[in-house]
C-alpha cells in the first residue's frame, strides 16, 4: 500500500515541494484549485441524486462528472483572471511592480495555470484512490479468487498518477487557449479528458492494456502542447538545464 501511495502521489508531492511550497501565493492558488474540484464533485453528487437514471448507468454519471469538472475549471479560470493583477502585486517587489506597470506577464499566467491544475489534479487523485487504498488495508486482499486482478492496486496507483499530471497540463492548455482566444485548445482538453476517463469503464486486463497506455500517450501529447503554449522550445530546455537564465526557473 505504501508503494501505491508513493506511485500515485509521489510526482505531485515533488512538484509541490520544489515549485510551490516556498511561495505562499502559489499555495493559495493550489488550494483554490482543490476547492473548485470539490465543488464540481458536490454538484456531480447532487445531480446524481436528483437524476435516477445516473444511478443505473455508470457511463452516464461519469459523463456528467467530467462536464462539471470542466465547467468548474472554467469558473476557476475566470476567478484567477480577475485576481491575477492583485496576486502579482502581492508577490512582486517595489522595483518589479514599477517595471510591470500594472500588466500581468505571460509567465505569471502560465504559473497560475500550472499551480491551479496541480491542485485540481491532486484533489481528483485523492478521491480516485482512497477507496482502493482502504480496501487494500482491510482484512481482505484486492484480487482474491474471482475478484480484481492482483495488479489492480498498483495499476490504479499508476492511473491516478497519470490523471493528476494530466490535470496539470490540461489546465495550462485550457487557460492558454482562453487567454489567446484559441478556443480549439479548451475543446481539445475536454475531448482528451473524456477519452481518458471513459476508458476506466473497461474491465479486466483490457483496462490495463488500453486505458493506461492511452492515458500515458495523452499525457505526453498534452505535455508537448502545454510546453509549446508556455513558450517552450529546445533553446529554453537547454537554458533551463544549465541554469544560466533565471527566468526559466520555477
Amino acid at each position: 500500500m505504501v508503494g501505491a501511495i508513493g506511485i500515485a502521489y509521489g510526482p505531485a508531492a515533488a512538484l509541490f515541494i520544489f515549485t510551490i511550497a516556498t511561495q505562499p501565493l502559489r499555495i493559495i492558488v493550489m488550494m483554490s484549485g482543490m476547492f473548485f474540484w470539490l465543488l464540481s464533485l458536490l454538484v456531480s453528487s447532487l445531480w446524481w441524486t436528483i437524476v435516477p437514471s445516473l444511478k443505473e448507468k455508470l457511463a452516464f454519471g461519469l459523463t456528467f462528472s467530467i462536464l462539471f469538472q470542466e465547467i468548474f475549471r472554467f469558473f476557476l479560470y475566470t476567478l484567477l483572471s480577475k485576481a491575477e493583477a492583485g496576486l502579482q502585486k502581492f508577490s512582486q517587489t517595489e522595483e518589479e511592480r514599477r517595471q510591470a506597470n500594472g500588466s500581468v506577464s505571460d509567465t505569471t499566467k502560465h504559473e497560475y495555470a500550472y499551480v491551479a491544475g496541480l491542485g485540481f489534479g491532486t484533489m481528483s487523485g485523492l478521491f480516485a484512490l482512497i477507496n482502493v487504498l482502504d480496501d487494500s488495508g482491510g482484512p481482505g486482499t484486492v484480487g482474491l479468487r474471482d475478484g480484481d486482478s492482483l495488479n489492480y492496486l498498483i495499476m490504479s496507483a499508476f492511473f491516478t498518477m497519470l490523471m493528476i499530471l494530466l490535470h496539470v497540463v490540461w489546465n495550462v492548455v485550457f487557460y492558454w487557449g482562453l487567454d489567446t482566444k484559441r478556443y480549439l485548445a479548451p475543446v481539445l482538453v475536454v475531448i482528451s479528458h473524456f477519452i481518458v476517463s471513459e476508458m476506466t469503464l473497461l474491465k479486466g486486463d483490457i483496462l490495463y492494456q488500453v486505458a493506461l497506455p492511452l492515458a500515458a500517450i495523452n499525457l505526453v501529447a498534452m505535455s508537448v502542447v502545454a510546453f509549446t503554449a508556455a513558450g517552450g522550445s529546445i533553446q529554453t530546455i537547454i537554458a533551463a538545464s544549465s541554469c544560466k537564465r533565471r527566468q526559466y526557473r520555477l
